[in-house]
């Protein structure tokens, strides 16, 4: 497969052009980490709000439904296509990005996660760094650079809201084709990626962090657990991606009116949000993780039930994204599991926060440095070995359909 990506930049760039792009990118990460406090500001005292009023706000999400859908109709521009969008962006099939894409996707996601929506926070944010840097490059003028920031600006939405400035380069450098890393854009990445989490963290967006304990010693026998770990976190992440991938094919076929499906699974969302534990799997799923991690009482299906409701969240056409409930369904999974491998239930949902994310993602590198930037280096080796297994499972599917293929090795 030729990479895409190779005509980033002319192969030799002059001192002023590298100056330039460097001056850009740490432009782009002030901007664009500034938004991300904004947002995720705003979106965690609307999740406040929400549960503490859930008799007041959940009733009311199918009929938030029909109201996205008529402003990203009547207003959008082709910005109902998200994060499809900037990956034809950074892979060179688009070069225009419509201007309503920041504004509408941030008011969409507030609006889903106010009202109930199972869904995360991550597409936006990477929606908000690609389209900065996207008119951030083109006011520079500079050749051939509109790939290179557009995976700048990932980099940069990635890292302004979870502040792990090193998993949010590689992620943004790996996730649009598989096997193939640009490193050459490797320097402007992490000067816009660790900007944006400097600046968010300085205007006071809170990092979530949670050092493991002492390192484990590897013996055979733990190997043989993280492997079969790594296998089951695999098969749940891939069984997101597959059910994703499914579902919105299948109601593409049956219900294709925009409005009639938001409104009909909005309804089912509803009343399944408020019959399944008040609202317990509403929002990002920031509690599950939180309980996941303190060892309060997870439920053998709290995993599963956050992964089919969030499915049903995105598909029906709420906005948001999925990596934070992948997060939560691999610390929930995790937490429950870790017993019976004899694991402790803090490692055993670290394992599964990193891995599930990448089984769902096909990526390798970052969900590794998240594990670092996240839980310390103290379990790095069993996070690498959790991960590996994880991600080599089945890498035909992703959350991202417009993620190049693999190559077969």
């Amino acid at each position: 497969m030729i990479n895409c990506l190779e005509s980033m930049r002319p192969k030799h760039r002059s001192i002023t052009e590298m100056f330039l792009i460097a001056s850009l990118a740490l432009l782009i990460g002030l901007v664009v980490g500034a938004l991300d406090f904004i947002f995720g500001s705003v979106l965690l005292v609307l999740s406040d709000f929400r549960d503490d009023n859930l008799l007041l706000t959940l009733p009311f999400l199918p009929f938030v439904g029909l109201f996205i859908i008529f402003i990203y109709q009547h207003f959008g521009q082709g910005s109902d296509q998200g994060m499809s969008l900037i990956f034809d962006l950074g892979q060179g099939r688009k070069t225009e990005l419509p201007k309503a894409l920041i504004p509408l996707v941030i008011l969409s996601t507030w609006l889903t996660h106010l009202f109930g929506g199972s869904a995360g926070r991550e597409g936006v944010a990477v929606q908000i760094g690609a389209g900065v840097a996207y008119y951030g490059q083109k006011m520079g003028k500079i050749p051939n650079a509109s790939r290179l920031f557009i995976i700048c600006g990932m980099a940069a939405g990635f890292s302004g809201l979870f502040q792990t400035p090193m998993a949010a380069s590689l992620f943004a450098l790996e996730v649009l084709v598989l096997d193939r890393i640009p490193f050459k854009a490797l320097l402007p990445v992490v000067i816009a990626s660790f900007t944006a989490s400097f600046s968010s963290h300085y205007l006071g967006l809170e990092k979530f962090s949670m050092p493991l304990g002492e390192k484990t010693n590897l013996n055979p026998q733990l190997m043989l657990k993280l492997v079969l770990l790594g296998l089951i976190f695999g098969l749940v992440g891939n069984l997101f991606a597959l059910g994703l991938k499914w579902l919105k094919g299948f109601l593409a076929q049956k219900l294709a009116n925009p409005y009639q499906r938001i409104f009909l699974l909005g309804l089912t969302l509803s009343l399944a949000l408020f019959l399944l534990f008040w609202g317990r799997y509403s929002g990002l799923g920031t509690n599950l993780i939180s309980l996941a991690f303190r060892g309060q009482e997870i439920y053998a299906y709290d995993w599963l039930l956050k992964l089919g409701l969030t499915i049903v969240t995105i598909v029906a056409g709420f906005q948001g994204g999925e990596v934070t409930p992948l997060f939560a369904i691999g610390a929930s999974l995790g937490s429950f599991l870790g017993p019976y491998f004899g694991i402790s239930y803090q490692l055993a949902a670290a394992l599964g926060y990193c891995a599930v994310f990448s089984s769902a993602t096909n990526t390798f590198f970052a969900p590794i440095f998240i594990g670092l930037e996240v839980f310390g280096p103290n379990q790095i080796s069993s996070i690498f070995i959790v991960v590996a297994f994880s991600y080599m499972l089945n890498r035909e599917v992703s959350i991202y359909g417009k993620q190049k293929g693999p190559e077969l090795i």
